[in-house]
C-alpha cells in the first residue's frame, strides 16, 4: 500500500465527514509514520513498511474484538467497523493452497527433515507479511505428519 494513497483516503473521509472511517485510517497513517520514524526514513516511507503497520493494527483490533465482553455490543460494533475499514487497505494474503505450493517449491529440502521448528524458521522469513502465520503453521503441521 502506498503511503500517499492512505493519506488521500483519510482526506477523502474527512471531506465526507465520515468520522469513524477517518479515525480508522488515521490510526493506520500514524502507525506507518511511527514505524518510518523508528526506521529513520521519515520522508520516503516504503510500501512494505506501510503494509507491516496495517497488518499490525489489524492484528491489534482483532485481539480487541476477541477480548471484548459479549455484552458490550456498541464497543464490538465499533471494533468490527474499524476492522472492516482497515481490511480495505490490507495487503492480499496468500491462501492455504498458495502457501502449500510455495513450501513444496522452495522449501522441499527443509520439509524433508520433518522438523517443524526448523521449517517454520526457514519459511517465516520468506512468507512474513504475505500470509497469515496461523495458515502457515497449519500447513507446516500438516506436512510434518
Amino acid at each position: 500500500m502506498d503511503f500517499t494513497t492512505l493519506q488521500k483516503a483519510m482526506i477523502d473521509a474527512m471531506k465526507a465527514r465520515d468520522k469513524a472511517r477517518k479515525d480508522s485510517i488515521a490510526v493506520l497513517v500514524s502507525a506507518a509514520k511511527k514505524l518510518a520514524i523508528d526506521a529513520g526514513c521519515r520522508e520516503d516511507i516504503p510500501d512494505e513498511m506501510v503494509d507491516q503497520a496495517i497488518l499490525k493494527e489489524i492484528k491489534s483490533i482483532k485481539e480487541q474484538i476477541d477480548t471484548c465482553p459479549a455484552d458490550r455490543t456498541e464497543l464490538l460494533e465499533e471494533y468490527n467497523a474499524r476492522l472492516a475499514v482497515m481490511s480495505e487497505f490490507a495487503p492480499k494474503m496468500l491462501s492455504e493452497d498458495e502457501v502449500r505450493t510455495i513450501l513444496n517449491e522452495k522449501f522441499a529440502d527443509v520439509i524433508a527433515t520433518k522438523n517443524k521448528g526448523q521449517i517454520m524458521k526457514a519459511v517465516m522469513s520468506e512468507l512474513k507479511g504475505k500470509a497469515d502465520g496461523k495458515v502457515i503453521n497449519a500447513v507446516v503441521a500438516e506436512m510434518c505428519k
